[in-house]
């Protein structure tokens, strides 16, 4: 049996990005926007607080591994290079590439982007080129549909669905968890 990998598929026609190994856990940070009221208190002295939005999804993996040593090839070539263009700007675009993240049948985010990277190299061929990076932290942030056909900037998503009982849904399997807990 074939073991389905993690991916990083792209929308923007750069390469996608396939994950040597899954992750061992998918964290996933999403929040309320929110503005305390200076002055106004409740009856019981508590601060009142003014809600605005959701926060853009936000999933944090630790811990991913790339590996060619056994090949003898250069794990920046293989894989690396690939994260360093996710975090540039798309050709012909004023925004970094815009992603699905998925995991077999399952789409985490829908739309997101590489927000933040971090990474090491750990061993190295005899003559130097590196052949494995730990990633310590990849931080993918959810992002709205744009039609900047070049011009646009990425922007937190905020659109949902909504069914024949006025329940919101967003786009995204994070998402849809998140809007059956609240």
């Amino acid at each position: 049996m074939n073991t389905t990998k993690a991916m990083l598929q792209s929308l923007d026609g750069t390469p996608d990005i396939i994950f040597m190994f899954n992750p061992q856990e998918i964290p996933v940070k999403v929040g309320i926007e929110t503005a305390d009221s200076k002055g106004a208190r409740s009856d019981k002295g508590i601060p009142k607080v003014s809600y605005s939005n959701r926060k853009p999804l936000e999933i944090t993996l630790k811990n991913i591994i790339f590996d060619t040593y056994e090949q003898g090839k250069s794990v920046t070539e293989e894989y690396i290079s690939k994260f360093q263009q996710a975090i540039e700007f798309a050709p012909g675009l004023q925004r970094p590439p815009i992603y699905t993240f998925r995991w077999g049948g399952e789409i985490y985010i829908k739309r997101c982007f590489v927000q933040d990277l971090s990474f090491k190299y750990t061993m190295f061929l005899a003559n130097g080129t590196p052949a494995r990076a730990v990633f310590d932290s990849l931080t993918l942030k959810e992002a709205e549909q744009t039609n900047d056909g070049g011009g646009g900037a990425i922007k937190p998503k905020r659109t949902t669905s909504t069914d024949t009982n006025n329940n919101h849904h967003s786009d995204s399997f994070i998402g849809n968890i998140f809007d059956d807990f609240f």
